[in-house]
């Protein structure tokens, strides 16, 4: 089997390589291979989707690779349904607690909010050109500029209870849940990713339990892997960020025995 990386960052995907020492535990011969350079991928039993964290600026070049895929994990009609974040739509109307989000396309007006808020593109990862801006802030410089360049764009309120709670990322393989993280606060005012972001251990509440059933249930799937972000709500209650299914860091390190629980889910694929 092959695990999907872009080049240059499978020296950098801590996750990727602790799944491939847990699966060669497990008599799996898996290696990595980088998803836009010449591949037979149709001589792989599995091709499991990990660090292809380039594909933002390419998305239609890697929803085409992964079409082309004849198997692959998390599968290719996911990854064209995730891969935007008017997903988030999807699952506000399937009844998910989704932060409130306003979506401009490219030649629409666009107002900036009064209230603290953060501006991404809809087509992003790992937070890049997502900005916060502070209340009264003009965020119309940013927001343009992604519209200009032919990007649409979403409007969140900023949740301020993040700066002392952080964010829950709950981990699920093969459907099941397997762990949790709790990631410090990611943005900072005015501006995108600080240097390090705090990564720790976390216990999901029963109410977070419940928002990611619900998110999951609503996702097409089947999914060998899912990552769903929540963050506290002005009331406390959990509201869905980001629902991850297609190259997410899984916090393994956070976890003893994730990445083995990780592999197991593999090989049960292999197996079909």
């Amino acid at each position: 089997m092959a695990l999907a990386t872009a080049a240059g960052s499978w020296g950098h995907d801590v996750d990727g390589q602790a799944l491939l020492a847990a699966l060669d535990a497990l008599d799996v011969d898996a290696l990595p291979v980088v998803w836009d350079a010449p591949a037979d991928w149709g001589s792989y039993d599995l091709v499991v989707v990990r660090s292809t964290w380039d594909y933002t600026s390419r998305r239609a070049q890697f929803l085409d690779w992964a079409a082309s895929v004849p198997r692959l994990a998390n599968p290719s009609a996911t990854l064209c349904w995730n891969t935007d974040k008017h997903y988030l739509s999807a699952l506000l109307d399937a009844g998910v607690p989704v932060v409130p989000t306003e979506f401009v396309a490219p030649g629409q007006s666009y107002e900036p909010p009064e209230y603290e808020h953060v501006v991404k593109p809809a087509v992003s990862a790992g937070s890049r050109d997502t900005v916060r801006f502070c209340a009264g802030q003009d965020s119309s410089g940013h927001a343009g500029g992604l519209l200009a360049a032919g990007r649409a764009v979403l409007v969140q309120p900023y949740l301020a209870r993040i700066d002392e709670a952080g964010e829950s990322a709950l981990l699920f393989f093969g459907g099941a849940f397997s762990h949790a993280a709790r990631k410090g606060p990611v943005l900072a005012p005015g501006a995108g990713l600080p240097h390090e972001v705090e990564i720790s251990p976390r216990r999901p509440t029963p109410a977070e339990h419940a928002v990611a059933a619900a998110a999951l249930a609503a996702a097409p799937g089947p999914l060998l892997y899912a990552r769903v972000d929540l963050a506290p709500g002005p009331d406390g209650e959990p509201l869905l960020m980001e629902l991850e299914l297609t190259e997410p860091s899984l916090f393994l390190f956070t976890s003893p025995g994730s990445a083995e629980r990780c592999a197991e889910a593999v090989l049960c694929r292999l197996r079909g």
